[in-house]
């Protein structure tokens, strides 16, 4: 029984001696967790400390964020208000709280109806005469719209507000009330000023306009009567007075008009009329009218058009007139010797069309580098003393390139002084639909060989390229020797002497090829048709051709020359006729009654000097009411009527000839000082077929007797006439 207590007792202690190593471990590891514990405490102690710092400084730097956006809210000129979604004010600046300062109750919390009645019903904002109510309801129905739109404010105070409010996400509104009080008030001082100078830029034009004409209207008879006087018969010094009458009457008028078309541009009223015109035509329309005073200075004027180049294009042709007229008469006044040339050229299609460029070159005294811009500004022409020989506005090339502008084109300038100038254009151009009828372009093909006597080297050789392009074989010769040999190696089918030779006798060299070749038919290139008409009289089969000369032009004589039949119309130039055809017209059926309405007795004066060796009868009105009582009296063929008259007008005269039965289809031409194109309109409209300016030339007067006078006595005014 002892063995067995004991062994039950060491057994039990055995087991207790188990549990106790396995409770020494569990604390064992209960230690370790303590421990593991008791780091991770002190970790989190650390982190905590450090959020908290780090919430310190957070809550600092959102403070110090409220405070800054509360003072740049408040600092803002402008007023600046939150609203919450239920409509009631959070958060307002001074600027918006400004205008309720009498209004305590407008703080944190009210609602915005409140403070629209407050508005509306206290008198602060001006209705107008709208009711109060519908005011208050149409404010509100904007906050509800998904867009609201900005509303403009007047105050009682004299304050204006643009107010705008904003929807936010979470269904807040914002307010911003701008001040425009002073813009408005800025705004009203610039329409005011705006209007003092149109009203002065009215008060220029008009003054122009008035000025023009009341001198326009006496420059009628200085011109017009130094015409009449250098057609009688005059000693040279009495011709040389009368040259310059009229030259110092034509430069005036074009004085005139530069200052029109400049204040017209700086105005912003110039514009543009685009038509179907040729364009080659148009350029030899200027060299033409610039010939006298190119060849009184023995310059020569060149034309080089592309024969590759369309000449019928869709622009404003006056307007592009007056710039080629600007940069080839100043070419012409800036060149004592040598040549002006006017080259057109195409270089490709364009989405507006035709790309074109124009050149005028001269052989002229040229431009210093830093002269060149300044001849493009206002008033200005080059600063040098052997310039100032040159008269001028300064205006012509800032007109010219103001134009330019106006069509769309680029201008530019290349010069040497002393050696001559370029300026050149381009413009994009479209084509015209309707093609205007032109003259045949084809020589005679019995035309195989030509020789060209010439020595003027730029011309000679355009006129070569032409016959060249034509499959035509082409000599040429600057001197009557070489001419004559060319002609016994070879007959020609036709010669063209240039009768502008530097180093011959073109008579001569017309002898000496004449000799050589009886019968061969010759085309004179003259500058003045006048100098050669001797030799009409003296040479058969020979015709004259004025230069610059048209391709066009040169075949239509050529083919007359070889008996081909053309159309007289086509030609450009109205080349003298072949020796033997009759120079002039026949004699009209009947004379041709005119009425001439005018209260300048200098104008009437001018006019019936200008019809003096015409078949007219020409009856002649003080006034409108006069004109009208002379056409009910006697109908006549064709009215001349001037615009401004005393009691009745040249506009309320020609509508009670037209309400005649006699006066619905009389032409009725206005002869008018003015130059403004809205007065031409207003002119036009009063039932006018035409218009002629002052100062009248009598070569702008016979064109319309021509164009406007019955068919049967037309022919009177043929341009040999008078």
């Amino acid at each position: 029984m002892y063995e067995q207590a004991r062994d039950e007792l060491k057994a039990a202690n055995d087991k207790l001696k188990g549990h106790a190593f396995a409770l020494s471990e569990q604390i064992m590891a209960q230690r370790e967790e303590l421990d593991q514990a008791r780091q991770q405490t002190v970790a989190l102690q650390d982190v905590n400390t450090q959020a908290a710092q780090d919430l310190q400084v957070a809550h600092s730097e959102v403070d110090l964020a409220n405070m800054r956006l509360r003072e740049a809210i408040e600092t803002m000129p402008d007023g600046f208000a939150v609203f919450d979604s239920a409509q009631c004010l959070v958060m307002a600046n001074q600027a918006f709280l400004t205008v309720f300062a009498d209004f305590p109750e407008v703080a944190r919390g009210i609602r915005y109806t409140r403070i629209l009645e407050i508005c509306a019903f206290e008198g602060l904002v001006i209705l107008q005469d709208q009711n109060p109510d519908s005011w208050v309801e149409e404010m509100l129905a904007r906050w509800t719209k998904p867009s609201i739109k900005p509303v403009v404010l007047h105050f009682t105070n004299g304050m204006s507000v643009r107010l705008m409010d904003r929807r936010v996400p979470n269904g807040d509104y914002v307010s911003l009330v701008r001040n425009i009080t002073e813009s408005l008030r800025y705004q009203a001082e610039l329409i005011e000023a705006q209007e003092r100078a149109e009203a002065a830029a009215q008060a220029k034009s008009v003054f122009l306009a008035n000025m023009s004409h009341e001198i326009r209207t006496p420059m009628n008879g200085v011109v017009g009567m130094a015409d009449l006087l250098s057609e009688t018969d005059l000693n040279n010094e009495q011709q040389l007075f009368t040259d310059t009458i009229r030259s110092s009457g034509q430069s005036l008028v074009t004085i005139i008009n530069d200052i029109l078309d400049f204040s017209k541009m700086d105005a912003g009223r110039m514009e543009l009329h685009p038509e179907p015109f040729d364009l080659e035509k148009a350029i030899h329309e200027v060299l033409t009218l610039l010939a006298p005073a190119a060849r009184a200075k023995g310059v020569e004027l060149i034309l080089d058009y592309d024969m590759f180049l369309t000449r019928n294009l869709v622009a404003d042709p006056g307007r592009l007139r007056q710039v080629l007229t600007n940069l080839v008469g100043n070419a012409v006044k800036f060149t004592e010797s040598g040549y002006v040339l006017v080259r057109a050229v195409g270089v490709g299609m364009s989405e507006g069309g035709h790309m074109v460029h124009i050149t005028v070159e001269d052989t002229g005294i040229g431009i210093a580098p830093e002269d060149q811009e300044h001849v493009f500004g206002e008033f200005r022409q080059v600063e040098e003393a052997a310039n100032r020989r040159f008269e001028g506005t300064g205006l012509g090339l800032a007109i010219t390139r103001r134009i330019l502008d106006l069509m769309g084109g680029k201008m530019w300038l290349e010069s040497d002084l002393g050696v001559g100038s370029c300026f050149g254009f381009s413009l994009s151009l479209p084509g015209a639909e309707t093609p205007h009828p032109m003259a045949a372009t084809v020589m005679p093909s019995n035309v195989a060989s030509v020789i060209l006597v010439s020595d003027h080297l730029i011309s000679r050789g355009i006129v070569e390229r032409q016959l060249q392009s034509a499959h035509i074989k082409t000599a040429t010769a600057t001197q009557a020797e070489g001419a004559v040999r060319l002609a016994r190696r070879a007959a020609p089918d036709i010669v063209l002497l240039d009768n502008d030779l530097a180093e011959a006798d073109p008579s001569g060299v017309l002898n000496q090829l004449r000799g050589a070749l009886p019968d061969c038919p010759v085309v004179v290139l003259a500058a003045a048709v006048a100098d050669v008409a001797h030799l009409l009289e003296q040479n058969a089969n020979l015709v004259v051709l004025p230069k610059p000369v048209l391709w066009r032009d040169l075949c239509a004589v050529v083919q007359r020359l070889f008996g081909h039949d053309t159309n007289p119309n086509t030609p450009s130039a109205d080349p003298a006729p072949v020796r033997g055809a009759p120079d002039q017209p026949g004699a009209p059926s009947r004379r041709v009654r005119v009425l001439y309405a005018e209260d300048n007795a200098t104008n009437r004066l001018v006019f019936s000097k200008m019809l003096t060796a015409l078949p007219v009868d020409l009856a002649q009105a003080e006034n409108g009411r006069a004109a009208v009582e002379s056409f009910v009296q006697a109908p006549a063929d064709i009215v001349f009527m001037d615009i401004s008259m005393p009691e009745m007008d040249g506009r309320e005269a020609t509508r009670r000839i037209r309400a005649l039965p006699s006066g619905q289809d009389v032409p009725i031409i206005a002869l008018t000082a003015h130059a403004l194109q809205e007065e031409i309109e207003k002119i036009m409209a009063a039932g006018m077929d035409a218009t002629l300016k002052k100062p009248l030339r009598k070569s702008d007067l016979f064109q319309v007797l021509r164009q406007y006078a019955p068919k049967d006595a037309a022919a009177c005014f043929g341009p040999g006439t008078g």
